[in-house]
């Protein structure tokens, strides 16, 4: 299912999503909705991780010596480069 969308942007943005499309061989629509759900993906990310320092903050100590945030934010950086 597609939902018609209507948007207002200024002459610039408007000009740059256009060159992002041509430079990308892609639609104006494919680029707004790739941005979209990039943008959409890292707020989720940042909700998760906020829901896991909670987590961790409430047993903190409690069952192992291992700091778990260090060890996500060792995790991620070995995952996704420094």
């Amino acid at each position: 299912m597609t939902i018609r969308k209507n948007f207002n942007f200024d002459d610039t943005v408007a000009e740059h999503l256009e060159e992002i499309a041509k430079v990308e061989g892609k639609t104006q629509t494919q680029i707004v909705q790739e941005m979209t759900e990039e943008r959409y993906r890292k707020i989720r990310i940042k909700e998760k991780l906020e829901i896991l320092d909670e987590i961790q903050d409430s047993f903190h100590g409690l069952l192992t010596n291992v700091d778990a945030k260090a060890a996500r934010i060792e995790h991620a950086m070995e995952k996704y480069g420094k």
